[in-house]
């Protein structure tokens, strides 16, 4: 062989290797294209939360600031989609108060919600002795005496969803469910031996 037919051997092995990439390539293409239309065509949305009750066991504020809560709160959440399932991979409820974290967060059960299923959680959420800003030690005794407190249950996590076989990345879940907490009547709520029942039926607000 000449070198002249090296030469031309070697040319038409890299016309075969660029033709082998182009054709993955547009291979890769075809799939993301299709995976990309089954996505805009099914628009995924978004989990729908409502806070149905809040069981208060303790709920109060000692000097220098610091607010012990014991809650038991009920969850639910409906799917709203006909074809796609979600993963609730993580999930962390807490409660604040006026923008701070006053309960460490309690994880959920990683959960796999079905086309249009509804999935309830009644997780304890706890703190204990948490300090807080000076201003929010006030505002706290000020709303007590009120006889309402307005707290937020929060939730973070992360979600999939499912197409088929198909499962997404992963996608940022936040939650926040306002809830006014009375104090002084018992009458606004059941009672639960020393502790009160809230029914609330709350709808929470959602990002995806």
């Amino acid at each position: 062989m000449t070198a002249r037919d090296c030469g031309q051997h070697e040319e038409e092995m890299n016309k075969l290797y660029r033709w082998l990439l182009i054709g993955a390539a547009a291979f890769i293409g075809i799939i993301l294209l299709i995976i990309f239309l089954i996505w805009l065509i099914l628009r995924p949305s978004k989990p729908s939360f409502v806070l149905q009750d809040i069981t208060v066991y303790t709920f109060n504020i000692s000097s220098p600031n610091l607010i012990t809560s014991n809650l038991q709160v009920t969850l639910s959440t409906k799917n709203p989609n006909d074809r796609i399932g979600v993963y609730y991979a993580t999930l962390d409820v807490y409660v604040s108060y006026r923008n701070q974290q006053i309960t460490l967060p309690t994880e959920l059960p990683p959960t796999y919600q079905g086309h249009k299923d509804i999935v309830v959680w009644s997780p304890f959420l706890y703190g204990a002795s948490v300090p807080v800003a000076p201003y929010l030690g006030v505002a706290l005794n000020e709303d007590q005496m009120t006889g309402m407190v307005l707290v937020n249950i929060k939730v973070n996590g992360r979600i999939k969803w499912k197409v088929g076989t198909w499962i997404s990345g992963h996608y940022h879940l936040y939650v926040n469910c306002p809830a006014y907490i009375s104090f002084g009547n018992r009458n606004t709520g059941i009672a639960v031996g020393p502790a009160v029942k809230l029914q609330l039926v709350q709808s929470c607000s959602v990002d995806v």
